[in-house]
């Protein structure tokens, strides 16, 4: 008998995995840049290295978890040795020692980051990949996801919000070993609590040159990944650029961008719930479309305001559209994997879900032009020399590039389009055999 898993045990997942990236990816740019005196040229060429890394390392992983066959499932071995690494790769990233400098600062950031980040794709292309095998139903991936997507935010009111503070009380290399003790801890709780089907360790497995073939056959998969592509790309370079923001356009103290973040954190959480019922009613393309769509719009006052008050209001809009698109992303992928699993019989969802995690980390390229233009264009290369007009050049990271991404992954999402039989039947979502 497979014994059932308990959605909230698989969801509290989501904020162990959350922890640790959040804080790596936010506060990165902050870190390295304002405070160690790295250049955003040679930031910017990590973020332009590891993409392609990450493209080599994202199948790699999935196939392999795919292939796994052991007693305690496809999925938890690889969690198990994922977690503490990630937590050790935190904690070296922002402990570097005290004598590095040029060029030996960027050979070690280079080195951290990559292992940090190769080491989150396999923890998360795992995780992700227990979802759609855990829960088949649609109004339960709904409601997990709902559940998993506000560990998530809580994850990040702590990792992002939160951090201000309490890496101004105990800087960021103690706070780096809280956090990693933190998220692997609660990874590994979660993972101890799933329980995966012994049915499909005796399956076929996928053969590499044919999961190839179909990935880059399946049109949806690709209209998805380019739409969760330039969405990720635009949150990654809010979280990155709301620290500057504080910084040099509301010229406030830096503890203020827990403010900002929070506000964003917590509507979006309130917001959850109100798009969780919009994709049972309406199901999740049309309301995915419209989530695009508010969260593109949501950016627009941002470039206006003047003020920490008004930056609270802009931002509260920003977190209803995001809480939208966190709610529906990961429902369109399990979509994709349900069609392709009963088309070929064949289980590969570590496969599709590392190939939909290396289409959002495409945000890698977006992200590097992006501060590469605010280094070519605005003269902005460290906190030591940030040119003439730093504040025109932050809301070009935090508004002017995040919009123009937006609006290109909503045109992307009005091409995806499932079967309209399965989709909605009486206004609800059917769920797939």
């Amino acid at each position: 008998m497979n014994r059932q898993t308990k959605p909230v045990r698989y969801a509290v997942g989501m904020f162990g995995t959350s922890i640790p990236i959040n804080i790596f990816k936010t506060y990165a740019a902050i870190y390295y840049v304002d405070q160690l005196g790295l250049s955003t040229a040679l930031f910017s060429l990590t973020l332009f290295i590891y993409t392609f890394i990450d493209a080599l390392d994202n199948p790699i992983y999935g196939y392999l978890s795919d292939r796994t066959r052991t007693r305690w499932g496809r999925r938890r071995p690889w969690l198990v040795i994922g977690a503490p690494l990630l937590g050790l790769g935190l904690l070296a990233f922002y402990n570097p020692p005290s004598f590095l400098a040029g060029n030996a600062l960027f050979v070690y950031f280079l080195i951290s980051y990559i292992f940090t980040g190769t080491i989150d794709s396999l923890v998360n292309a795992n995780y992700g990949a227990l979802f759609p095998e855990l829960f088949q139903d649609d109004a339960v991936r709904a409601s997990t996801n709902a559940m998993r997507q506000a560990f998530q935010l809580v994850a990040m009111i702590i990792s992002i919000a939160l951090t201000p503070m309490v890496a101004g009380a105990l800087g960021y290399p103690l706070t780096a070993l809280l956090y990693g003790i933190l998220g692997a801890g609660v990874i590994l709780y979660s993972t101890f609590g799933c329980y995966e089907n012994p049915e499909y360790q005796k399956q076929a497995k996928p053969q590499l040159w044919d999961s190839i073939k179909t990935l880059a056959a399946n049109q949806k998969f690709w209209i998805a990944g380019f739409a969760n592509a330039f969405y990720s790309a635009t949150m990654s370079l809010v979280l990155a650029s709301i620290p500057f923001y504080v910084k040099y356009v509301l010229q406030v103290a830096d503890a203020q961008a827990t403010l900002l973040f929070a506000t964003v954190l917590l509507i979006a959480i309130a917001a959850i719930g109100v798009w969780a019922r919009l994709v049972k009613r309406y199901a999740v393309v049309p309301v995915w479309r419209a989530a695009l769509v508010v969260l593109a719009v949501s950016f627009i006052p941002l470039y206006f305001v003047n003020s920490l008050v008004t930056a609270m209001l802009a931002s509260a809009l920003v977190g209803i559209g995001f809480a939208g698109v966190i709610c529906t992303m990961d429902l369109i992928g399990a979509r994709i994997i349900d069609e392709d699993s009963a088309k070929s019989g064949v289980r590969r969802e570590a496969i599709y879900s590392n190939a939909i995690g290396f289409m959002n980390r495409l945000n890698g390229l977006f992200t590097s032009l992006a501060f590469y233009l605010v280094y070519a264009w605005y003269g902005f290369e460290s906190g030591d020399a940030p040119g003439p007009n730093p504040a025109q050049a932050v809301r070009f990271l935090l508004v002017i590039f995040p919009f123009v991404l937006m609006v290109i992954s909503a045109l992307f999402a009005r091409f995806l389009k499932f079967d309209e039989k399965q989709e909605v039947s009486h206004g609800r979502p059917v769920p797939h055999h």
